[in-house]
C-alpha cells in the first residue's frame, strides 16, 4: 500500500494526514452514502474528489526506511467517508471523518476486557457468538507448599494464555481506573456486561471484576502472590478444557507495591459507588503497605526451572514502591507517604512511565491530578517538570518520524504498541498540565497522531486493533480466538505490534534479518512476540480514547 491513513478515522477539527511512499500529488476522495462498498465492486459509483495538494517531503523515515510525503488534508471538515488517492491512481483504504470516530472504539476496546474474564461462563446475551462455558474453577496450590490449597477464582486472563498475574493487573487496573476519574463523561452504562445497568458505569463493573479476584490474591502477612498459573501454558485449547493445575507463585515486592497501589487508587475511584468495597480495597492497601514496611529489600521473582508461563520480572522494586506511596498519600494525606515520595522523587526514576515494568509515571499521575494537592509543592513540582519535559521530548521524536509516531527505532521492542500508547497518556497528561494552549495543542496533536498510527497510518499497512479498518489484523495470538472456530475476532483488542528482534520461531523464520524495526511485524497467531494481546496493551487505548472523547464532547457543548 503505498498510501497509509487512520483506517478509523479522524476528528472533523483536528489534524488529518495520510502518508504517501510513491507519488507527490493527492486527491482526497469523497464516497457517497452507500458507495464505498459499490466502488470497490465496480458498481458504477462516482466519488466525488473535494480536495488536492501537494504531499511535503518528510525524507526517509528512520524506522521504516520508507522515503515519505505526508498529504495534510486538516482544512477537510465534512463529516462522511473517504479516500486519499496519488496521481499514480493509487489509494489509500477508506476512512471516515466524524465526531463519534473514537466512541464505538472505546466501548470495544473496553468490552475486550469482559471476553477474558475467568471463572464464569461468557453468554449469548453479552458474548455474542464468543460464548464458552465456565473455566478454571479448580482450588490453586501454593507453589511451595503443594498441601496448601486456595480458592482464587475469576480475575482476566492476562493475554492470550490462560495465567493471571498481579502487577499487569494491577497496571491496566491504574490505567482505567485514571481514565474514569479524569473523564467520566466519556463512560457510560453501555457495554452490555452482566452488571449493566446497575447504576455503576460499566468500565467500573468490569474493573471490579478484576479487583474481586486481586483481593484474593494477598497472603495472610499482606503480601501479593506474583502470579497464578499453571507450570507450563495450556496448548491452544479453549478455557474450559484447560484443566491443568494451577498454582499461586510467591510473593514478591514488584507486586506486592503494585497491589497496595492499585487497592488505594480503586478505594477512591468505588467509594462513591460502594462503601462496603471501597473499605475492603483500602483495608488490602494499608495490609500490603504493611509488608512493603517489613520488607525493605528488594524481594524479586524468577520463574522456577520447570515453569514457562508469563515471568513478569523486575530487577528494582523503587519505581513500584513510589507509586504506592503516592496513591496512599492521596488517599491519605498522612505525612509518612509524602517522606516516602520525596526519598524514592531524589532516586535515579523516570517518573513518566506506566508499564508493567516501570510504573512510575502513576506516581505523576495520582499527585498531579489530585485536586486536593495532598503533596507538597515540592512534589508537584519535580513531577510536572519531568512529565513536560519528556512530553516535549516525545513531540520532538514524533516530529521527526514520517509517520508521526513518538519513537525511535531502537523502541520496537516487543509489545511496542503498549510504548506507543503509554506515550499517548503522557502525552495526555502533559497536555492536562500545559498552562499555555499552544504548547497543549502541540501534546494533544502528538497524543492523536499515536492513534494514527495504531489504526493503520504505519509502514505495514494494519489497523492494530481487531474490528477497525479495512485492514484491521485478524489473527493475534489468542488462544480463545484461534480454537473458537469464528471466522473473525473479538473486535477492540490492540496487537503487540512490531519487535524489531522476533524471538517467535514464525517471526525469526519469516521476517528477514536487517528488516527496518517498524516493519518486523506478522499477522500470524503463533507469533507471540509480535501478535499477542493483553489486558495492558489494551487499557491504555482506553485512557487515550476517552480523553478524545472527553474533549470532543466538550468541543460540541
Amino acid at each position: 500500500m503505498a498510501i497509509l491513513c487512520n483506517q478509523a478515522g479522524y476528528l472533523p477539527q483536528c489534524r488529518k494526514t495520510a502518508v504517501l511512499t510513491a507519488g507527490e500529488h493527492f486527491s482526497v476522495i469523497r464516497m457517497e452514502a452507500g458507495a464505498d462498498s459499490a466502488a470497490r465492486e465496480g458498481a458504477g459509483a462516482q466519488p466525488q474528489t473535494v480536495m488536492e495538494g501537494t504531499a511535503q517531503d518528510a525524507g526517509t523515515d528512520a524506522a521504516s526506511g520508507d522515503h515519505v510525503r505526508v498529504a495534510d488534508f486538516s482544512a477537510l471538515t465534512q463529516e462522511g467517508t473517504y479516500y486519499v488517492q496519488n496521481e499514480l491512481g493509487e489509494r489509500s483504504h477508506c476512512f471516515r471523518i466524524g465526531q463519534d470516530v473514537y466512541l464505538a472504539l472505546q466501548k470495544d476496546l473496553t468490552k475486550a476486557l469482559y471476553y477474558q474474564r475467568c471463572g464464569c461462563a461468557l453468554q449469548e446475551a453479552h458474548a455474542g457468538v464468543y460464548t464458552h462455558p465456565e473455566c478454571h474453577m479448580q482450588t490453586a496450590v501454593l507453589w511451595t507448599d503443594r498441601n496448601a490449597e486456595k480458592e482464587v477464582r475469576g480475575g482476566w486472563h492476562d493475554a492470550g494464555d490462560y495465567g493471571r498475574y498481579i502487577s499487569p493487573a494491577a497496571v491496566a487496573v491504574g490505567h482505567l481506573l485514571y481514565a474514569y476519574l479524569l473523564f467520566p463523561e466519556s463512560f457510560g452504562d453501555s457495554l452490555n456486561i452482566p452488571e449493566s445497568g446497575n447504576g455503576m458505569p460499566d468500565a467500573l463493573n468490569e474493573c471490579r471484576y478484576e479487583l474481586e479476584w486481586m483481593l484474593k490474591m494477598q497472603d495472610e502477612e499482606g503480601g501479593a502472590y506474583h502470579k497464578l498459573t499453571s507450570e507450563r501454558h495450556a496448548d491452544f485449547i479453549m478455557p474450559e478444557e484447560d484443566h491443568a493445575q494451577f498454582y499461586l507463585f510467591p510473593v514478591s515486592s514488584m507486586a506486592t507495591a503494585d497491589y497496595a497501589a492499585s487497592m488505594a487508587l480503586a478505594s477512591r475511584v468505588y467509594r462513591a459507588y460502594d462503601s462496603g468495597f471501597a473499605d475492603r480495597l483500602y483495608e488490602a492497601a494499608v495490609k500490603a503497605y504493611g509488608w512493603l514496611d517489613c520488607h525493605p529489600e528488594y524481594v524479586g521473582f524468577r520463574n522456577p526451572d520447570s515453569c514457562n508461563t508469563g515471568e513478569y520480572d523486575d530487577v528494582c522494586d523503587l519505581d513500584e514502591r513510589l507509586w504506592a506511596a503516592a496513591e496512599m498519600l492521596v488517599t491519605t494525606g498522612e505525612q509518612k507517604y509524602q517522606e516516602q515520595v520525596d526519598r524514592l522523587l531524589r532516586g535515579e526514576l523516570t517518573k513518566t512511565d506506566f508499564g508493567w515494568t516501570d510504573v512510575s509515571g502513576f506516581a505523576a499521575l495520582a499527585i498531579l491530578t489530585d485536586e486536593s494537592h495532598k503533596a507538597s509543592a515540592e512534589s508537584e513540582a519535580v513531577l510536572k517538570e519531568a512529565v513536560l519535559a519528556e512530553a516535549d521530548r516525545l513531540a520532538a521524536v514524533a516530529a521527526q518520524s514520517g509517520y508521526g509516531v513518538a519513537m525511535e527505532p531502537e523502541d520496537y521492542i516487543w509489545g511496542s504498541n503498549m510504548v506507543v500508547l503509554n506515550r499517548g497518556i503522557l502525552l495526555v497528561l502533559a497536555a492536562l498540565l500545559a498552562g499555555q494552549e499552544d504548547r497543549r495543542r502541540v501534546y494533544e496533536q502528538t497524543a492523536l497522531a499515536q492513534m494514527d498510527y495504531l489504526l493503520g497510518m504505519n509502514a505495514v499497512d494494519y489497523s492494530y486493533v481487531t474490528g477497525y479498518g479495512e485492514h484491521a489484523y485478524r489473527h493475534p495470538h489468542n488462544r480463545p480466538t484461534e480454537c473458537d472456530g469464528i471466522e473473525l475476532p473479538m473486535p477492540g483488542w490492540v496487537s503487540g505490534g512490531p519487535f524489531k528482534t522476533p524471538c517467535d520461531e514464525v517471526g525469526r523464520e519469516q521476517i528477514p534479518e536487517g528488516t527496518p524495526p517498524m516493519k518486523c511485524y506478522l499477522d500470524h497467531a503463533a507469533c507471540y512476540s509480535l501478535n499477542e494481546i493483553t489486558i495492558y496493551w489494551n487499557t491504555p487505548a482506553i485512557f487515550v480514547t476517552a480523553y478524545i472523547n472527553a474533549r470532543m464532547r466538550a468541543t460540541r457543548n
